[in-house]
């Protein structure tokens, strides 16, 4: 039998009405926002492409995605750059909007807390959090990854 971690480093990523919670280990930089390409015919979450060490990252808007904002504010917006995980040659690497800098936090199971049933969580979310007293969402990261793909094929 494996035995799972006591812990896992995570980071809470502020975006725009509220926080993003991934293990630290989907992170591979934080960089500052520049101004992305646009993608044509790409739906509105998905801001565009950008450069970053010799990549075109498809950059996205988790709370737009999930229908939780209207538009993004990058006046002082940083870019977090994500590992992919469906092992699509074509998006190792995706970017998602930020309004500011990760934190970095423990993660246990007696401090992670599933709120609500759900239901209504949004494209995009896997589930919704309480760690300690922050509420926060987790991506489902693949279904992104699907969506950011079919969204550049069309």
């Amino acid at each position: 039998m494996i035995e799972l971690p006591r812990e896992i480093r995570g980071v809470m990523i502020p975006v725009t009405g509220g926080r993003v919670l991934l293990p630290n280990a989907t992170v591979a930089e934080v960089i500052t926002y520049t101004r992305p390409e646009a993608i044509e015919g790409a739906p509105q979450w998905l801001l565009g492409r950008l450069g970053w060490r010799g990549w075109r990252l498809p950059l996205f808007s988790l709370p737009m995605l999930a229908g939780h904002a209207t538009e993004e504010d990058t006046r002082n917006a940083r870019v977090t750059v994500l590992k992919g995980l469906s092992g699509n040659a074509k998006i190792p690497f995706l970017a998602m909007l930020a309004q500011g800098f990760p934190r970095l936090t423990t993660i246990t199971s007696e401090l992670l807390i599933t709120t609500g049933d759900n239901t209504e969580v949004g494209p995009g979310v896997h589930s919704e959090v309480l760690v300690r007293d922050d509420h926060a969402v987790i991506p489902d990261l693949g279904r992104i990854e699907e969506m950011i793909s079919q969204a550049l094929a069309a």
